[in-house]
């Protein structure tokens, strides 16, 4: 080789290694305030057409619920429904709430033991005690009237108009929910209400079977022999989750609804309890 091919073969190779340092040297300045990562995201979108599939599509809707009762029952006064095959089938009522500690702790003990009842509002304790009321449309438990003010007395056919419209209107305001189940105050079915109840068609439900727990003198475990003696299919008990302290009658729930549960009893709302009915 001659002195000057080995000049331009060395001069080649510097020009080769300076291109390369110098090809080295551009690209982290490339990402010097741009971190490659987010270099990335901007040239290659996630799932772009994907994307756009997710914008275009509209809300789901939901649907409000809406209590009603088999025609055979709109306008009449119901203790119990005799369910077909005579099913062990029994459905939990729990008057005068929402109420304050008492509705939490009972929603959570129905919740651990995947149970449905069904409360009866009072207007002025769903006025007071709204997010209770939307957890227990939520978690799918029944809802149904149980008036205003709770009055026992004898009432005009106006009073007892806006005793339970009234009440409607803010269980509709409040949580969405349309009932066609009324419940009348200590089960008073010749005051007023119940015969403007049943002019609306509305089913006026009483009960078979009671739990005790307005006893001020009565322990739990009363509570719980009460309902675990008297239970039949097609049973609706009756308890209270407000109108004054029913600490005793959340102590006796876990006990009822797992006697139940061993008696061989499905929970079911009073709306489900009606159409299985003969």
């Amino acid at each position: 080789m001659t002195n000057n091919s080995l000049k331009r073969q060395q001069i080649i190779s510097f020009v080769a290694i300076a291109s390369t340092i110098t090809a080295c040297s551009i690209t982290p300045q490339l990402g010097l305030n741009k971190p490659l990562s987010k270099i990335n995201i901007a040239q290659v979108p996630d799932h772009p057409a994907k994307s756009q599939i997710n914008v275009q599509l509209p809300p789901a809707k939901v649907e409000n619920p809406t209590f009603t009762v088999p025609a055979k029952f709109q306008g009449k006064t119901v203790y119990k429904a005799q369910p077909r095959n005579n099913e062990k089938v029994i459905a939990l009522s729990i008057d005068d709430g929402p109420w304050p500690k008492t509705t939490l702790e009972m929603l959570d003990i129905l919740k651990q033991n995947d149970v449905k009842a069904t409360f009866f509002w009072v207007g002025q304790a769903l006025q007071a005690n709204p997010d209770l009321a939307k957890r227990e449309v939520a978690e799918g438990h029944a809802i149904g009237n149980h008036t205003w003010h709770h009055w026992y007395r004898r009432m005009d056919e106006a009073t007892a108009k806006n005793e339970i419209d009234r009440t409607a209107d803010l269980i509709y305001k409040t949580t969405g929910v349309k009932t066609a189940l009324f419940r009348p105050p200590g089960g008073f079915l010749n005051n007023g209400l119940a015969a403007y109840a049943k002019s609306q068609k509305d089913a006026v439900i009483m009960w078979s079977l009671t739990s005790a727990d307005t006893d001020p003198h009565a322990k739990p475990q009363a509570f719980v022999n009460n309902v675990l003696k008297g239970a039949k299919p097609g049973s609706i008990v009756l308890m209270h989750d407000g109108g004054g302290d029913r600490q005793r009658t959340v102590q006796a729930l876990p006990q009822i609804i797992s006697g139940l549960k061993q008696q061989g009893y499905r929970f079911v709302t009073i709306p489900e309890l009606l159409k299985m009915a003969q």
